[in-house]
């Protein structure tokens, strides 16, 4: 283990700030937000026109109207598992980081044939239709771009700023694809856990990278930005909600604890599949994958909806969801529940993305089957569910607010309250959850008592 390096003072961070060299890393940061930007809009582009081959196209063409065959499911997702063990297991850095344990922002990012892996685990994962999200290679690709752009250019930077710009990098990808510099700020730095005077070193250029990441995505004046419709998360249409009841805030103590146990489920499935496919990729991976085509499969048989509802990420699916929240009979939810559930705990575990618009997804539907509660409506019911569902499987409160009052902005203030008590209830829970399974995994010695010997 590493000496933590030595806290800087507030005093010695002005200084840093008021220097020419911090004008200059600004510059820098503002160009690593213009290439970044450009290199996400590519990648997403590329997993989203992949996924409407497979998922729409070829489907549409062949004429399965109610969704594909099984056969079709068991070849696309295992020639997923295919590429993305191949990936893990054959290039350094094993496909990046591991779903199951959350979104982590820390450590250097990968270079070379590292972020090579990286994408390609990802490409094969997300764009083959697995249960993930792209925010995780995407702090990846934007760490590791950004450090490489630098060092490339004949100017000669510090180790300690070509850090600050690789941060930079994951602020501008971040922001992409939330359209919001705020919350690549909130979410980065609550997963990185930085904090001190040194947080301002890298939140000021990070700040500026992520706006100008937000720029190319929604365009300045005239110019009109890149298109990122069809993957970016924005507000959902939801009922008008101003005022919280107290029946609806009582709920929003109970809710969360329900949600938060079935999120945690999931993880510890995901953790369970990770410690079976880490020695073997190159079996598991693929097993994995034929996994999710029959989660997929078994929703389609149960339901008359397609089997590819309980494929992607969600944050596509999602407005969709919400708007049938008034129609989507109980029994589809339930089932949708459990079989994306399970199928997104296989792909935490096994394959490479990240876990937070599936949670995303997954809380929403849990708030429309909870919506018919006595004294609980829609809005409130959404809001508490989405938020402690986040909550549970990022283990980040701060960004599960912000994210939960984003998505439910446009339905009124009404929400906010509900929100911050339900993020405060799941964390509490999955804390209790996680020490208590801790407590049961010590050496007996310890649950004695007994004090480890000391040499």
């Amino acid at each position: 283990m590493t000496d933590a390096q030595p806290e800087v003072t507030s005093e010695q961070v002005d200084a840093v700030i008021r220097s020419r060299g911090f004008v200059v890393l600004m510059l820098l940061a503002a160009f690593v937000g213009v290439v970044v930007s450009l290199a996400a809009w590519l990648f997403l582009e590329g997993t989203v026109q992949l996924q409407q081959l497979l998922w729409e196209d070829l489907p549409g063409d062949a004429g399965w109207d109610g969704g594909p065959p099984l056969w079709y499911l068991l070849g696309v997702l295992g020639l997923a598992g295919l590429i993305a063990g191949l990936a893990i297991a054959r290039l350094p850095g094993g496909g990046g980081h591991v779903p199951a344990h959350g979104l982590a922002a820390g450590g250097g990012p990968p270079q070379g044939r590292a972020l090579a892996g990286v994408l390609l685990a990802a490409l094969a994962s997300i764009g083959f239709g697995v249960v993930l999200g792209p925010e995780a290679p995407l702090i990846a690709l934007g760490g590791g771009l950004a450090l490489a752009t630098i060092r490339r250019s004949r100017r000669e930077v510090p180790d300690q700023a070509q850090l600050v710009v690789a941060a930079a990098g994951s602020f501008a990808a971040i922001a992409f694809i939330f359209s919001s510099p705020i919350i690549a700020a909130i979410l980065l730095l609550e997963a990185t856990g930085l904090g001190g005077a040194r947080q301002r070193l890298v939140l000021i250029p990070g700040l500026m990278a992520s706006a100008i990441g937000s720029l190319v995505s929604i365009g300045i004046g005239s110019l009109s930005g890149l298109s990122s419709a069809d993957y970016a998360l924005g507000p959902l249409t939801l009922p008008a909600f101003d005022q919280p009841t107290v029946t609806e805030f009582l709920w929003t103590i109970v809710l969360p604890v329900a949600v938060t146990i079935g999120a945690l489920a999931i993880v510890r499935l995901g953790r369970a599949t990770h410690r079976l496919a880490a020695p073997r990729p190159l079996v598991a991976t693929p097993v994995a994958g034929l996994l999710v085509a029959l989660m997929a499969f078994l929703y389609g048989q149960s339901t008359d909806e397609s089997p590819v509802a309980v494929l992607l990420s969600g944050e596509e699916q999602l407005p969709g969801l919400v708007a049938q929240a008034d129609t989507i009979a109980a029994s589809t939810l339930v089932l949708l529940l459990l079989f994306k559930g399970l199928a997104y705990g296989i792909s935490l575990g096994a394959f490479r993305g990240g876990p937070t618009f599936p949670a995303i997804f997954l809380g929403a539907a849990a708030g429309i089957l909870a919506q018919d509660l006595p004294g609980l409506s829609t809005t409130p019911a959404v809001a508490i569910c989405l938020a402690a569902a986040t909550t549970a499987v990022l283990r980040l409160p701060l960004s599960s607010v912000v994210l939960a009052i984003l998505l439910t902005a446009e339905a009124g203030s009404g929400s906010a309250p509900l929100i911050i008590v339900a993020v405060v209830v799941a964390h509490m829970t999955t804390l209790a959850i996680e020490n208590r399974r801790t407590l049961r995994e010590r050496p007996v010695e310890h649950a004695l008592g007994e004090q480890p010997a000391t040499g």
